[in-house]
């Protein structure tokens, strides 16, 4: 087991936890009703990774605060803490990090277990919907809270006949500090 693994369960000893159940199925009628009220799953695919960023941007504070992980010297090194920390502090699950391009600013983050997909069969007219696309904002609002602009997607659905779900994150740009000169200290 890795230290980030490790790192990772003693994490998820600190959260509260909630029924694996109950949060399956309150995000399955969210997307259900996010479905009656947009007209096209582009629409939804948009709204889910839009709610995501903002759950991001809120997670990441609760991370830092109860990791207490140093940052990261690059951007394979956050992938490997946001998949073996992030993901199994709050949903429980360690999917696995595969893919580094040489440049080493893109990745694969894959799911072979995902509690949003638990209890979910997708009818054949879904076959553009995301219905993961949450955890695609999730991580692209706690990656910029942390100064990395990134691109996330899904490339793989295992609710589509994939054999598991798989996320292609890719890193944009590193962020300047941007706050004014006032906020540094000397």
């Amino acid at each position: 087991m890795t230290s980030y693994a490790k790192l990772g369960d003693a994490c998820f000893g600190k959260v509260e936890k909630t029924s694996g159940e109950l949060f399956a199925l309150t995000y399955g009628a969210l997307v259900v009703q996010l479905i009656k009220d947009y007209e096209t799953h582009a629409e939804v695919n948009e709204q889910l990774e839009k709610m995501g960023y903002n759950i991001g941007l809120r997670l990441i504070d609760e991370f830092l605060a109860k990791s207490n992980i140093p940052r990261c010297r690059d951007f394979r090194e956050t992938a490997e803490v946001v998949a073996k920390v992030g993901f199994r502090m709050f949903l429980g699950i360690s999917p696995d990090v595969s893919a580094f391009n040489k440049e080493g600013d893109t990745c694969n983050i894959i799911f072979k277990d995902n509690p949003l997909e638990d209890f979910v069969e997708l009818p054949p007219d879904c076959k553009d919907l995301k219905y993961t696309n949450i955890l695609c904002g999730i991580v692209r609002g706690a990656l910029e809270a942390v100064s990395m602009r990134v691109e996330v997607d899904i490339v793989k659905d295992n609710l589509h006949g994939d054999p598991n779900t798989e996320m292609k994150v890719r890193l944009k740009k590193l962020l300047e500090d941007e706050a004014g000169e006032e906020y540094h200290d000397d």
